[in-house]
């Protein structure tokens, strides 16, 4: 094995991260469907060619960044659906893991659970080992598990069901507000 082709491998291995395709701008998006934090299955061919749909994937429920992410789309909430905007976001967290999420940080949106990292992997966003959070919720310290812990990017999917944005280097504090950047700008082009 070549000296560069052996790091790539044992960068690969060492971080435990899937190395899919990603799906780029311009290309259909993947259809898949999750389970949602109520427990529901959630099948993205019913949201597709409503308007737009904004998929983001994020480490872990009940984390910083995570949450900050989290909150900028439920405070932006209002102007996202005005603007036909729906948004789910993705993580490898168990379902009662996002229940706990949605209820603690009063989120507006639907969260799905990709424990085996099926979705991120259709749309070729890296992931690696799952694991532990352990918050205190209501006084009480939850153990809260995922099967996989992905890494933090967002999708825009237009009415058509194609990508329309993508950002592997989202941003926590403004996804949310990116986002509403990338969907104005496609309305203006």
């Amino acid at each position: 094995m070549k000296p560069l082709a052996f790091v790539f491998a044992l960068l690969v291995m060492g971080f435990g991260m899937n190395a899919a395709r990603a799906v780029d701008v311009g290309e259909k998006a993947p259809t898949f469907e999750a389970t949602d934090d109520q427990g529901n299955t959630w099948k993205s061919a019913d949201h597709i060619g409503k308007g737009v749909l904004v998929v983001y994937f994020y480490p872990a429920a009940m984390t910083g960044g995570c949450t900050k992410q989290a909150c900028g789309f439920r405070d932006d909430m209002k102007v996202l659906k005005d603007k036909g905007i729906e948004v789910v976001g993705v993580s490898g967290d168990q379902v009662p893991n996002l229940k706990f999420f949605k209820d603690a940080h009063e989120l507006n949106f639907t969260l799905l659970s990709d424990e085996k990292g099926e979705i991120a992997k259709a749309f070729g966003v890296p992931f690696g080992k799952g694991g532990v959070v352990k918050p205190k919720i209501n006084g009480k310290t939850e153990v809260l598990k995922r099967g996989v812990t992905t890494k933090r990017w967002t999708f825009v999917i237009d009415k058509e069901g194609k990508i329309t944005a993508k950002n592997t280097k989202a941003n926590p504090a403004n996804d949310a507000k990116d986002v509403l950047k990338a969907v104005e700008s496609k309305k203006s082009a």
